[in-house]
């Protein structure tokens, strides 16, 4: 029977294969790896967002139609800034607790927003059709794995 010993971090260490980076591989990773903006998503939710509203109401030659999926797509960008402008703004100390706290605050004010402008959606959309205006909210979080798919470095291996 193997006899169980108190923690020592310094076995786990010497048994880890981790290995720090120098400034100088930080640096480089840094470069080949930027940081993207998270208001470049936003961005491009919008934008995304209008055009399966045009193409809504070009498909199906309805303006209510364009309406509601353009809707669709305002019930995620809306909350979606709302999140980048919380997290983004700059305040006291970056302790990591307080940091997941907020970022835990933000996405939950972000759900809270989302379920507020869905239940508003038929008295803002006259002729609301509840099939585009969820086709413009599921299209328009895509955007997503877009960004992430689309960010520089992702795909290069070294």
């Amino acid at each position: 029977m193997q006899e169980k010993r108190p923690f020592d971090e310094g076995a786990e260490v010497e048994d880890s294969d981790f290995k720090p980076l120098s400034a100088q591989e930080a640096q480089q990773w840094r470069m080949r790896h930027p940081a993207t903006s998270v208001w470049s998503v936003v961005v491009g939710q919008a934008v995304l967002g209008v055009l399966v509203a045009v193409m809504a109401w070009w498909v199906s030659g309805r303006a209510s139609v364009g309406w509601s999926a353009a809707y669709g797509a305002v019930a995620v960008v809306v909350p979606a800034a709302l999140v980048a402008r919380g997290i983004t703004r700059k305040t006291g100390a970056a302790v990591a607790g307080s940091l997941l706290a907020r970022l835990l605050g933000w996405e939950l004010a972000k759900i809270a927003l989302t379920v507020v402008l869905l239940l508003a959606a038929p008295k803002v959309v006259p002729q609301l059709s509840w099939l585009a205006l969820l086709v413009g909210m599921v299209i328009t979080m895509k955007m997503y794995w877009v960004a992430l798919w689309m960010r520089p470095g992702v795909r290069k291996t070294d």
